[in-house]
Formats: structure tokens, C-alpha cells, sequence
């Protein structure tokens, strides 16, 4: 994992002088990863550090605090992620009305050149920052020439059918269920990680003993049956068929939303271990059944489907085999 560093005033000296890309990067989907990846060729050739200069919360939350965002990759999953793309750390910059309020110039100066000492700046072609968004690319190429450091915009991202890549498509995508496309996008399975919860241990009655999640109340997953990969804190992973849901045969009406993950030949206690899922496919939508037998009856065709989704499974990219497969359970 990156280094996580809470504000620019606590980056470490020996970082300064590196390349910074800066953006949200939610998702560190295929459209930031050619920013990303822009960002550590120049690091390595120059042989300096490489850094990404994020905000937290997500800005959206700041300007509309009654509609929280869907975090595709949340402050920990992001910096695990630009961990495995090679980069050194990460500015977790604070972000709110008084931050947004500040000069571009301000932004330039006392950020970038003050508490990072930036050697070159990437980010994507549309970047805009300070008051008012007066700070644009064209600013930020004059800036860089003002305090002497570099700049390399990147242009959009577009994917086989020239659609242009974007966080905002995989959350629909997920909204639908689409894991398939949502993975396309990203370039990796879609991966959440939570602490495993204790639950009423109903499925360990029915033979299908599960380790429970409680997710964000704001994700924006399409509830239903999922085949996933299950990576234990350790990095061990596990197959297993995972439902994300309401739980609406054994559960009251408005229950709140809950992943379980039956976890294939597996037995041992996870408890209070924080895990990561990562979905590979949607097998089918959440059900209310008659009763338990019924209910039993359909988990172990879930099984079966899910193992022979899982049996042949091959890595998207070098990201998704770091993500998605490991040493076997």
C-alpha cells in the first residue's frame, strides 16, 4: 500500500521534489490509470518520487452533504490500489468550503511548490481547482512556469467504443447489476472491504455459514447473488458466492442492506477481520422464498453456478490478478 499522509503539511521531506498526479481518481478506473501511469514514467525516468494528490470527502459530498456520493474506492481501497500501480504515497488533502475557497494561485504556491515541492504535475485535461474553478490548465502550464516545475495534461480516456471512461458510467453500471461492464471499466473486479461482522449465524445452521459485511449506506450495487474472490486479511483468497441484499426470506421488511459471503472448503473464524470482496459475476437477483428448504435448495445451485464461474477465471490485467488472485486458501 501507499504511504497515506492526511494533509499536504505532513508530506515527508524525503517525498518532496516527486511527481504529483493530482484528481479524485474514485474508481482508479482504466481512464485514471492512464493518467497514473503517465505520472510513474516520469518519476522512474527522472528517478524521483511519484505521489497522487487526492481530496477527502469527495468534493460532491462537501457541496451536497444530502446526497453522499457512491465511493467506488474509499480513502483505504485507493491506496492500496496506487500501492500495486507503483506509486510511493498518497495526499489524502482535506477538503471543504474554506479549502475550496482558496486562490488557485494559493493552491500553486502554498501546496504544490510549498508542502509537496513538486518536481512535475499530471493530471487529466480537464482539471480545474481554486475559487471559483480559475484555476484551469492553461493557468496551471503558466504557473509551472512561474515556480519551474513540469506539467503533463492527459487526454480523456475512451474505451473500445470510443466512450469515454468514466466513474460516473461504472456507478450506473453497478446500479444495474452490470458487473461485467463495471469490471471493463474499471480494468479490475469491482472490490469492496469491510470488517467481518457477527450475524445471527442462520447460515451456519443451513450449511452455508457466511461472514457478513456491512457496506456504506450510500453503495449503489444492484442487490443480488454474486460469484466472487474473497481475500482474507493475510492475502489469502477463497472462492465463494457472496449475496448482497436485504435478506428477504429470513429478515424483516426494511432490513438494512448486508453482504454475506459463503466461502468455499473453507472453515475458521473471521471475525473482526477486515476483508475484501471482489464480484465477478452476477448470478441472479435477491428472491423471497416460501421457506428455508427452498431457499437451501437454491443456495447450492447458486454453489454449483458460482464455482463454474469461478473454475476458469483469468486475470483482466496486471491490477486484477494483484487484486483478484493470489495464494490458493
Amino acid at each position: 500500500m501507499a504511504q497515506r499522509f492526511q494533509d499536504a503539511g505532513s508530506f515527508a521531506n524525503e517525498l518532496k521534489g516527486g511527481v504529483v498526479a493530482i484528481g479524485n481518481f474514485d474508481g482508479v478506473h482504466r481512464g485514471h490509470q492512464a493518467v497514473l501511469a503517465r505520472a510513474t514514467e516520469i518519476s522512474e525516468a527522472a528517478g524521483v518520487s511519484s505521489s497522487v494528490l487526492s481530496f477527502e470527502p469527495h468534493p460532491r459530498t462537501v457541496f451536497r452533504p444530502d446526497q453522499p456520493v457512491f465511493r467506488l474506492t474509499p480513502a483505504p481501497m485507493k491506496a492500496m490500489i496506487l500501492g500495486q500501480l507503483g506509486f510511493d504515497a498518497i495526499v489524502e488533502q482535506p477538503f471543504d468550503k474554506a479549502f475550496s475557497s482558496q486562490s488557485a494561485e494559493d493552491f500553486v504556491t502554498g501546496i504544490l511548490c510549498g508542502r509537496l515541492g513538486v518536481h512535475h504535475v499530471v493530471t487529466g485535461y480537464d482539471f480545474h481547482f481554486g475559487k471559483g474553478r480559475e484555476g484551469n490548465p492553461d493557468f496551471l502550464m503558466k504557473a509551472s512556469v512561474r515556480h519551474g516545475f513540469g506539467v503533463t495534461l492527459v487526454e480523456q480516456y475512451q474505451d473500445e467504443n470510443a466512450e469515454v471512461v468514466s466513474s460516473s458510467r461504472i456507478r450506473e453500471a453497478l446500479a444495474k447489476g452490470d458487473i461485467a461492464e463495471a469490471n471493463g471499466l474499471l480494468g479490475y473486479r469491482y472490490a469492496v472491504s469491510a470488517k467481518v461482522l457477527h450475524g445471527k449465524k442462520l447460515g451456519r445452521t443451513l450449511g452455508y455459514p457466511t461472514a457478513n459485511m456491512a457496506l456504506p449506506p450510500e453503495t449503489g450495487l444492484e442487490p443480488g447473488i454474486y460469484a466472487v474472490r474473497f481475500r482474507r486479511a493475510d492475502g489469502k483468497i477463497h472462492d465463494g458466492v457472496a449475496s448482497f441484499g436485504r435478506r428477504p426470506t429470513v429478515a424483516e421488511d426494511g432490513a438494512a442492506l448486508l453482504l454475506e459471503t459463503f466461502l468455499f472448503d473453507f472453515s475458521g473464524d473471521l471475525y473482526g477481520e477486515t476483508c475484501t470482496v471482489s464480484f465477478v459475476s452476477r448470478l441472479r437477483g435477491e428472491e423471497k422464498f416460501d421457506g428455508l428448504d427452498e431457499l437451501v435448495a437454491q443456495m447450492k445451485m447458486d454453489e454449483a453456478e458460482a464455482r463454474a464461474a469461478l473454475g476458469s477465471l483469468q486475470p483482466l490485467s496486471p491490477l486484477d490478478a494483484a487484486m483478484t488472485f493470489g495464494p490458493a486458501g
